[in-house]
């Protein structure tokens, strides 16, 4: 059983890698869209359902492609099919991610010994494209694996515990932030999604889907940047600020102006999960033919 579950987690991060790989040029994938075909019998209508599944997060707190500190995730979905090939979807979202230094096999991340949890709060919006002809009702063009690429909105909100208490981490600017300048709670990102339609009759069918959104924001864990000043920030926020700004246990790696987190690179986070959606509308016949 242990087996099966190292398996299944080993292909998981290694498709959640090649995401993140493929979102970091949209562009490409959207080229590579525009070369197939509007193929099939157009079938318009469109689909109401919810999904369930995990979120996952990876950023400053998780710079490997490993599954760590899933939360729970969902959602409700509503699709308009324009044909068999092409559809539009929005969904809201909700998901839970966190990480935590303590877990991982970087030396330098462990002595850093930072955390955050976050609650996701997501509007997603995408254009999807079937590579089979896909017709609910169908014997034979019942199923199809799909992409899409699209927008998101969300809000989050890290959080760490000094003890037993917990703390919005964006009202103590541990980067040094002024009193007002802090970043915003609300940011987009360009989404990449991908899975498999299938039917169980002909009014209901499941989807199973990875998607993945690079971010605008690069704060979502409330790491970026450098170490601040401590004097400065206790003089700005408090002494509750240091000790939120600073929890590595070698005073070494936390001088002012050293690297904290990396700037470069905005975070990502991962929905995975099952939907089952209801369509709601005809059922094309064939076309006759005149001869």
């Amino acid at each position: 059983m242990q087996h099966e579950i190292k398996k299944w987690r080993y292909t998981l991060e290694h498709t959640i890698e090649l995401y993140i790989s493929m979102g970091k040029n949209f562009r490409f994938v959207g080229f590579f869209l525009l070369l197939f075909p509007l193929l099939g019998q157009a079938q318009k209508g469109y689909e109401l359902g919810g999904w369930l599944g995990l979120s996952q997060y990876y950023g400053d707190l998780n710079t490997s492609i490993n599954i760590k500190k899933p939360g729970i995730a969902g959602g409700l979905n509503a699709r308009y099919n324009f044909n068999n090939r092409l559809s539009t979807k929005a969904s809201l979202n909700y998901g839970r991610i966190a990480a935590d230094d303590d877990l991982s096999n970087n030396n330098f991340e462990r002595r850093r010994n930072l955390d955050f949890k976050s609650n996701i709060f997501d509007f997603t919006a995408v254009g999807e494209f079937n590579f089979f002809d896909y017709k609910h009702g169908s014997k034979l063009e019942f199923w199809t694996p799909y992409v899409g690429l699209g927008f998101s909105v969300f809000r989050y909100n890290p959080t760490t515990k000094l003890g037993d208490t917990k703390y919005s981490l964006r009202d103590f600017g541990t980067e040094g932030q002024a009193v007002g300048e802090e970043y915003l709670l609300f940011s987009g990102g360009a989404t990449l999604t991908g899975g498999v339609k299938w039917d169980l009759n002909r009014d209901w069918s499941m989807n199973a889907e990875i998607s993945l959104r690079k971010l605008f924001t690069d704060y979502i864990d409330d790491v970026s940047t450098v170490y601040t000043d401590k004097n400065t920030l206790r003089t700005r926020r408090g002494d509750t600020a240091v000790l939120l700004s600073d929890k590595s246990i070698d005073s070494a790696i936390s001088t002012p102006g050293s690297q904290r987190g990396n700037s470069k690179d905005n975070d990502t986070y991962v929905f995975i999960g099952i939907s089952i959606m209801r369509y709601f509308g005809d059922i094309p016949c064939p076309k006759v033919s005149k001869n």
